[in-house]
């Protein structure tokens, strides 16, 4: 490789100076590396591969000095690795594990055998990928995913293909489960080929090597390099890749319109056992393998990467659906679709059936995590969006597996019986046991309308807070841009969406609930939130006030709610509507006709929707406030003024004024109407529709009676 390190097929990101800067910190400078081989898709996918150094440092019991491990723990992922996501571990103890060791039958018993390895106290626990880089005597160690690699991999004549292309310089230990096994067998295959530069795993992923952590990434990267160019150099020699294309694929914008119109059914199809989160791309891999040839043949082999697997499940299902099908009947495709989700869920029933053992975990949820529809893209499902969008980013490797496989040799996946003892393997079950427990909005789509600030704002963080994924809308764009920065920040990208939606306009809902729909899979929590005041006599209030209030209030909560019942009932799994209203919806005041009548009318409508939707599991409920000050729309454009003139005091008094007024004296902030609002939709009060919450501190005068 040149001085300039020009790479093809992967990303050299060394930058010598930051290097400089952790020069003789080698656990920082393992930091370094794994992040920069993380923030490569194609080395590696979230949570996949590992990497290791090894240091020598002072023992805090006899002062002598000792070999330690620093590896990537369980769990976690080399791309935002951190000090405090490594496990450190004395290499002798770990070492002399092997003279416990019984056999692979128990190899299980050995991950509790780390603990008695632990340098560092404090780190984190030991993945089972650690005997494989300790019995490795190298300085620092990189095992990845790297399509390119697995191709090979996965080829059925790999091994050979292996020998012949980087001339006996890497070696080959064929498919195994992680495990104390496996480092020992990497150990022999090093002791048999002395001056390897590295190990390739059957099915699985590379082990590659180096004194230092700019030579292990530069060996890393000149070894995927290589695998890359002769995958390359070989598409097309055995003819067009995946057989050819069977059918082209909708224009951009159809195929976006057609996911957002199926996405809904398939998350309903998809959340028979617990609401699921989707995510949809039409990435060109995914449209060039969905339409091609040999899709019926590669599809139900399912993935040979552990990692890939695990996240993909043992195969995808593909949807029996023309690209340019009429999605409009709803009942029609649901009558079509219901017998392939059937069909999926028994072919998995089967595979667990045929292949558990005595003390495998109960089956687990048996509906598809990957969908694929021909012309148009993938569908993944997940019980959060992050979940959701890994499995589509490992499926998407996988492809490149096989595209690579299949140019150059036969495709080989794992086989039923190993990869049910991967997903349903005791230490895997575990860690799902160790999970935090699901959040109570956990798996729910949230749309809160005018969500950019103030009461909006505060509700959407409180969903996101307790686990829901929002679609954040609002008439500002830049306004909508700031609270998506905000949200960013609190809780990640994968948290929200945003939309930039006027409630009076159908086709900006319309288009809001796309978004829903293909970033998230539908929608399940309408909160109808956006509103104005207009404080006016009778005499004052124009034909042109009165029509905005009623066009934004009553129209706009009942376009938005007509929307997302079309939706809700799509997927077949309920939901909530909750409709800030007002306690002015009850009480009778000056200056206040247009807004005092909208805001009734909206009460009313809450009710009407609530009677007809009960059947549907759709809950409608109403949430009061009054006199919400802090960072609300609704006091500009006059509304201060005009309320402070009703009530004969300044616009400075007004905040004290509505507190006083109230049985509790308190005054009313975003944040009360936002836990108003999750006491709806958090779980309790699921059998609760119709109801009114007053949260305005108690007015007398606003009781419901």
């Amino acid at each position: 490789m040149s001085a300039t390190k020009q790479f093809k097929h992967v990303s050299y990101l060394w930058d010598e100076a930051k290097a400089a800067e952790l020069a003789g910190d080698e656990v920082a400078l393992l930091i370094y590396r794994s992040n920069l081989l993380g923030a490569d898709l194609r080395l590696t996918n979230y949570g996949g591969g590992n990497t290791s150094c090894k240091v020598f440092d002072k023992d805090p019991l006899t002062g002598k000095e000792v070999e330690v491990m620093w590896i990537k723990g369980s769990g976690g992922d080399i791309g935002t690795l951190k000090k405090s996501g490594l496990a450190a571990l004395y290499v002798d103890r770990l070492r002399s594990l092997k003279n416990v060791y019984r056999g692979i039958e128990f190899e299980d018993e050995m991950v509790e055998l780390f603990n008695h390895s632990i340098f560092d106290l404090s780190s984190k626990a030991p993945s089972i990928d650690t005997p494989l880089h300790g019995f490795l005597p190298f300085k620092h160690i990189d095992h990845l995913h790297p399509d390119a690699a697995i191709a090979i991999a996965a080829a059925k004549d790999g091994e050979q293909i292996t020998k012949e292309l980087f001339g006996g310089t890497i070696g080959w230990v064929g498919w195994q489960r992680p495990g104390f096994d496996l480092g020992l067998q990497l150990k022999e295959c090093l002791d048999n080929n002395p001056g390897i530069r590295g190990i390739m795993l059957g099915s699985h992923g590379l082990f590659t090597w180096g004194d230092t952590a700019y030579e292990s990434y530069i060996n890393t990267l000149e070894v995927i390099e290589k695998c890359a160019e002769y995958l390359e150099q070989n598409y097309g020699k055995k003819g067009p890749v995946f057989g050819g294309q069977r059918l082209q694929s909708l224009a951009a914008d159809e195929r976006k319109k057609q996911a957002a119109a199926l996405a809904p059914v398939l998350r309903g199809f998809c959340s028979s056992k617990v609401s699921m989160i989707g995510h949809f791309t039409d990435d060109a891999r995914v449209l060039e393998f969905t339409n091609s040839n040999d899709l019926d043949r590669l599809a139900p082999l399912g993935t040979s990467c552990p990692d890939h697997f695990l996240r993909t499940k043992i195969s995808p299902l593909v949807l029996d659906l023309k690209a340019g099908d009429d999605l409009s009947d709803v009942a029609a495709l649901k009558d079509k679709l219901a017998p392939a989700f059937e069909a999926y869920r028994q072919m998995y029933t089967d595979y667990y059936n045929t292949c558990k053992h005595d003390n495998s975990p109960a089956i687990r949820d048996a509906n598809p995590v990957v969908i694929l529809y021909p012309g148009v893209g993938m569908f993944t499902f997940a019980k959060d969006k992050q979940t959701a969008r890994v499995a589509a980013e490992f499926y998407i490797n996988a492809i490149n597996v096989m595209k690579g496989a299949e140019a150059i040799s036969q495709y080989t996946s794992l086989p039923r019986q190993e990869a049910f003892d991967i997903e349903y393997w005791l230490l895997e079950e575990a860690k799902l046991q160790r999970m935090p427990k699901p959040k109570a909005l956990s798996g729910r789509v949230a749309l809160v309308t005018g969500s950019a600030g103030g009461i909006g704002k505060a509700i959407a963080k409180k969903f996101a807070q307790e686990g829901a994924v929002v679609v954040l809308n609002d008439l500002n764009e830049e306004r909508l841009q700031g609270a998506g920065e905000e949200f960013k920040g609190l809780f990640g990208k994968d948290a929200y969406a945003l939309a930039v939606m006027d409630v009076t306009n159908n086709d900006q809902i319309q288009a809001a609930l796309d978004v829903a729909a293909l970033q998230f899979g539908g929608v399940d929590l309408i909160v109808n939130n956006a509103g104005l005041s207009i404080s006016k006599t009778i005499g004052d209030t124009t034909a042109t006030d009165w029509d905005l209030l009623y066009d934004v209030l009553v129209k706009g909560q009942f376009f938005v709610t007509q929307a997302a019942v079309a939706v809700m009932k799509k997927q077949d799994i309920g939901g909530d509507i909750i409709n800030v209203v007002s306690k002015n919806a009850l009480v009778s005041g000056p200056n206040n006709a247009g807004y005092g009548s909208a805001k009734a009318a909206q009460l009313h409508l809450s009710r009407l929707n609530a009677a007809e939707l009960g059947g549907d599991k759709i809950r409608v409920n109403v949430v009061n406030p009054d006199a919400v000050i802090s960072d609300s729309n609704i006091w500009a454009g006059g509304w201060a003024e005009g309320r402070a003139k009703a009530y004969g005091i300044t616009v400075d008094e007004l905040p004290a004024y509505y507190a006083k007024r109230t049985l509790l004296n308190e005054s009313i902030l975003p944040e009360d109407i936002a836990n108003a609002c999750f006491a709806f939709a958090g779980g309790l009060l699921n059998k609760s529709t119709g109801n009114v919450l007053n949260v305005d501190g108690g007015v007398a005068t606003a009781f419901v009676r």
